[in-house]
């Protein structure tokens, strides 16, 4: 007889019946487990090929300087593997045994099967960020970027080039911006030796940076839970994340996009705003419709495609839908969506301004000091230019998950406030957004009275969208109406698509078709 058995995730095991409850295709994410161990092995057979690229960025006289850590000594989230690498006898620095991090996207979490590129995207957009907060935000911490490479261009930091290559950067640079023509980055095209192309590679890009060790600062998510309400350590986080923002707004964007570096070395807004969300459903099949050279002018046209995302999840994941009254709860949220979008981004903010964003400030990628002084921000890859009104607080603060914030707002609307206090100070202190209705945090108070809060956070959640509509969006419209809801949900879908009923049958189908799989994912024969 058949029986089930755990099988195991990136992180952890999980049950059948626990599998059948989850939003996501858990079928999918059964592979990523062996896909990690087989790439995390290819990794560690290119060690010296690791310390060659390595010794390459930064111009060390020997790979042999460079000693690449254990596999048990690695960093690796949800996205990327961080492998340490040990310089010894650095000429740049005092101090021997500096460390610097390889980070590598995983290509099984980016999506690149799917969406062939995805994976250099990635990489030129995290570059393109830190190539712009170096030049117009150097107040914000960082850690500094060596160099960096896609699956075709190898580009180094202009410190570590050889001599006289070093010198013609510098002349051109001066030059350049002598006769007021674009200044290109502090990046610049440094092909690898030929014969270390051939020697050995893992077939994707990376990212060479400093590494953050503990006496510079440790990650916030190691004391957040335990210290959050510690006032004085909360109120140095607020102070220096609300610092964080305004240096950050103060430099507007033309467009709704990602900052990248081009070949020949200058940045340029010219990518599609990549967030997480984006290129973790392309990692799952699902189509975005989104395309990399997609950019914005308004902020209706940027909401109007990211609406399209979450129409999209619904078509093509196997498991979207449960059952009919499934397909209604959420095709009805969808189309409503749609239909608010005026009642909560203002015609003024319609075409900007748009400024950068960090879409995925989670504690973790947050570094600070004993005292909670941010030391380092860290994890890029998601930062884009976004509408203003979309500048949010993070949601981790009250310890909450995005349906319990929408669920009981008392508790994270607490914190929201006092960060949002502290942002009022640093602006008196400063000479940002002098006219009050312009300031960041007028904007992100009205934002929270509005619900343009509770809508961008929606749009940023494929699966917490429905959560956050039906408990924060719907009832702003709804407080004075007598309809209940089976009469909203008999109505709003039929506008949500012409092939509504089609659509509704083929994902019934496919949700079957889905259980059955998965029954036999965790079947084994005893």
């Amino acid at each position: 007889m058949p029986r089930s058995n755990p099988r195991r995730l990136l992180k952890g095991e999980i049950t059948y019946s626990t599998a059948l409850k989850e939003e996501v295709n858990i079928l999918h994410r059964l592979g990523y487990y062996k896909q990690q161990n087989d790439f995390f092995a290819r990794v560690s057979d290119n060690r010296s090929w690791i310390q060659a690229i390595v010794s390459h960025h930064l111009g060390l006289t020997s790979p042999e300087l460079c000693t690449v850590a254990e596999v048990t000594d690695w960093l690796h989230g949800s996205f990327n593997v961080c492998v340490p690498v040990t310089i010894h006898n650095w000429k740049l620095r005092k101090q021997a045994g500096h460390r610097v991090i390889l980070r590598l996207p995983l290509p099984y979490r980016v999506g690149e099967s799917f969406h062939l590129g995805n994976s250099d995207e990635k990489i030129r957009c995290e570059a393109g960020t830190y190539a712009w907060l170096q030049s117009h935000c150097p107040d914000v911490p960082i850690p500094k970027l060596y160099g960096f490479a896609t699956s075709r261009d190898t580009f180094t930091h202009h410190d570590n080039l050889p001599f006289l290559k070093r010198v013609y950067q510098t002349i051109r640079r001066c030059l350049l911006s002598f006769l007021r023509y674009p200044v290109p980055t502090d990046y610049v095209s440094h092909p690898v030796p030929h014969q270390l192309a051939n020697a050995g590679s893992l077939g994707t890009g990376y990212i060479l940076v400093e590494c953050i060790e503990q006496q510079a600062g440790k990650m916030l998510s190691s004391t957040w839970v335990q210290k959050c309400n510690d006032i004085q350590l909360r109120t140095n986080f607020f102070r220096d994340l609300a610092r964080i923002f305004l240096s950050i707004t103060t430099h507007p964007l033309p467009r709704i996009g990602s900052l990248v570096i081009n070949n020949s070395g200058f940045l340029q807004l010219t990518n599609r705003p990549l967030s997480l969300e984006i290129q973790d459903l392309e990692n799952e099949q699902i189509p975005t419709n989104i395309l990399r050279e997609y950019t914005y002018s308004t902020v209706d046209s940027y909401v109007m495609d990211l609406l399209g995302v979450h129409n999209s999840r619904l078509i093509n994941q196997p498991n979207a839908v449960n059952d009919i009254g499934d397909y209604l709860y959420q095709s009805s949220a969808l189309t409503t969506m749609r239909a608010v979008v005026p009642s909560f981004f203002r015609r003024e903010f319609c075409r900007g301004p748009f400024v950068l964003s960090f879409t995925d400030l989670h504690p973790s990628n947050i570094f600070v000091d004993e005292n909670w002084h941010i030391t380092a921000l860290v994890d890029l890859e998601w930062a884009c230019s976004r509408p203003i009104e979309m500048i949010r607080t993070p949601t981790w603060l009250s310890n909450q998950a995005v349906d319990e914030i929408a669920d009981t707002p008392e508790e994270y609307d607490m914190m929201r406030a006092e960060f949002v206090e502290n942002l009022v100070a640093e602006e008196e202190r400063s000479s940002a957004a002098l006219v009050t209705e312009k300031r960041l945090s007028t904007i992100m108070k009205k934002g929270w009275e509005t619900g343009t809060f509770w809508y961008s956070l929606a749009l940023a959640s494929p699966t917490g969208l429905f959560s956050v509509f039906y408990k924060q969006i719907q009832p702003r419209f709804l407080r004075y109406s007598s309809e209940d809801e089976e009469a909203f949900q008999q109505v709003m879908p039929w506008y949500w698509s012409q092939d509504f009923v089609k659509i509704g049958t083929r994902k019934i189908a496919d949700k079957k078709i889905y259980d059955i799989r998965l029954k036999e994912a965790f079947q084994e024969e005893t």
